[in-house]
């Protein structure tokens, strides 16, 4: 067995200079490069969460010259390339061996064998946030070693939290001090994560005062928070948006509460509010609850803690809280819903028949139900249980299958409806499908913009407006260069169209895919696609 080592010593270095600047002055004479870095880094900002102001006090420098800069109208000098893209988190930048990583696909490759789906990235990161209510030792089996668990870790770490990982299992080890130095937190690290949202929850029980920085995502302030405040508020939890940062006050309140009701059903939402409920004293009800599979994970996590809850997996949760919590706990995560889907989707589009083992069947159901409307043919395992052992498990083996496009539109809704992360791999199976096919992202403002990307692959897709697009099929697809867009999902969904495509394809600055998921180019490589890392020079 590998020995420990500090978590610490696994962040990544950043780099410094564009990469992506020789790859847009070989588009068109007629395409300005300026404008299209620019449009690039306002991309990285709205994904980064940053408004113009925040980056301008951060760059030192004024909104105005970030906003010439995003409208492709000022020059940009080496060293302001490198500040901004630390600043935002960028793998657009970077210089030599330490620059972003890009993928070369050689395309039409045929896949077998079979493929193991890894621990969930969300219920991992809700856990990481849950341990802080822990002051014994915490032990997070088979982790998602990946880069918005790094993120978090940094930010752990900076205010006391010893984390290690034990082996090559990716088990962590977690202990939480006594005292924790919030002072000290890592802000460059909490703003490149989503997450650190989630510590409003489980710190209002360490400190009365603190503050937080933005999370990543919230780009207007307490507005973008206002979700969270309607569950913590009862917990007497109040928070003001200042410069660069919230500002956290927590007032004892008395045990008796009325039911809190959130105005959304938000999965974050409602794990902070299961944080902030786990050492409360009394009975915390909680409606319109999210009773989506991370909400599961950390509700069974909390349930090793000592804490009660009933109501898991409906929308309805009764929480009986403990004043203190002080013991050594080991949990196992279950398997990622999203990652699964994207394992299904690969052999989908290059007409593969592999396994893709340890599919949580809870929920992908009515994703496996809609591509079977399509005429997906699969064989599927008999039920087993996980190992935090409460999700179900199956192993789904795929057949090559012809298409049809769906009668209704596809779109996402509140679990056990069709996850939203797992929409946009929809427009690259609809893109393989006969027909003509609708997508309706109703959740996100302009992610479904990304999914026109596939048209340089040969797909037809057209933007409907902001939150639809029309996607005709079949497609033959072709190879072609693209950067990776800073949304997550459709950055996966660009890969696996490139999988199908014929030649060879290259998709630059993947750290966006990094982000969510653990070695996907080489675990792909192991059921026979081609795919190589490299670096610019």
């Amino acid at each position: 067995m590998a020995q420990p080592r500090d978590v610490t010593s696994a962040a990544p270095t950043l780099g410094v200079v564009i990469s992506y600047v020789r790859y847009v002055r070989s588009m068109t004479e007629n395409e300005n490069y300026l404008a299209r870095i620019g449009s690039l880094i306002r991309d990285a900002r709205h994904h980064s969460g940053y408004t113009q102001a925040q980056l301008a006090a951060d760059l030192g420098t004024s909104q105005s010259a970030i906003n010439r800069i995003e409208k492709g109208q000022q020059n940009l000098t080496l060293d302001m390339l490198s500040r901004i893209g630390t600043t935002l988190d960028s793998e657009l930048v970077g210089m030599g061996a330490s620059g972003p990583s890009h993928l070369r696909v050689e395309g039409q490759a045929t896949l077998s064998g079979s493929i193991e789906v890894k621990s969930s990235k969300n219920a991992g990161v809700a856990l990481l946030c849950a341990s802080l209510l822990n002051t014994g030792t915490t032990v997070l089996r088979k982790v998602a070693r990946i880069e918005e668990v790094n993120r978090l870790l940094e930010v752990l770490t900076s205010i006391g939290v010893k984390a290690r990982w034990l082996n090559e299992e990716n088990d962590l080890e977690l202990q939480v001090p006594e005292q924790l130095d919030i002072a000290s937190i890592n802000a460059e690290a909490a703003r490149r994560t989503r997450s650190i949202i989630m510590f409003l929850g489980p710190l209002m029980h360490r400190a009365q005062q603190f503050q937080l920085p933005y999370a990543g995502g919230c780009d207007l302030g307490t507005r973008t928070v206002e979700p969270h405040m309607t569950a913590l508020r009862p917990f007497g939890l109040d928070v003001v948006a200042a410069e660069g940062h919230y500002q956290v006050t927590a007032t004892a309140i008395a045990e008796s509460r009325r039911p809190i009701v959130l105005t959304e059903r938000g999965d974050t939402v409602t794990e902070n509010a299961l944080l902030a409920a786990a050492l409360s004293e009394g009975e915390t009800v909680i409606r319109n609850a999210s009773p989506n599979y991370m909400v599961q994970d950390l509700c069974f996590f909390l349930e090793k803690l000592g804490v009660e809850i009933d109501g898991i997996g409906t929308t309805t949760l009764r929480v009986r809280g403990r004043s203190e919590i002080r013991t050594d706990v080991e949990y196992a995560p279950s398997e990622d819903p999203i990652e699964a889907m994207s394992l299904i989707t690969a052999a989908i589009v290059t007409r593969s028949s592999i396994t893709v083992q340890r599919v949580p069947i809870e929920f992908m159901e009515i994703e496996l139900a809609i591509l079977e409307e399509m005429g997906f043919r699969y064989d599927r395992s008999e039920e087993y249980v996980a190992r935090n052992g409460q999700t179900r498990l199956v192993d789904i083996t795929t057949h090559p299958s012809d298409l049809k496009a769906p009668i209704d539109k596809i779109h996402p809704m509140p679990f056990p409806g069709l996850n939203i992360d797992n929409l946009p791999f929809f427009a690259v199976i609809a893109a393989t499908a006969e027909g003509q096919t609708l997508l309706h992202d109703w959740v996100y403002e302009n992610r479904a913009i990304y999914l026109t990307e596939l048209n340089k692959l040969g797909a037809k897709v057209k933007l409907m407006d902001p939150h639809r697009v029309l996607i005709d099929g079949p497609t033959h697809w072709s190879g072609a260069e693209i950067v990776c867009p800073p949304a997550l999902r459709p950055a996966v969904v660009i890969l696996l169209a490139m999988l199908a495509s014929k030649g060879t394809s290259v998709l630059r600055s993947v750290y966006v895919i990094n982000r969510g998921y653990e070695d996907l180019a080489a675990r792909l490589n192991k059921l026979g696609a081609r795919i190589e890392t490299f670096k610019d020079i």
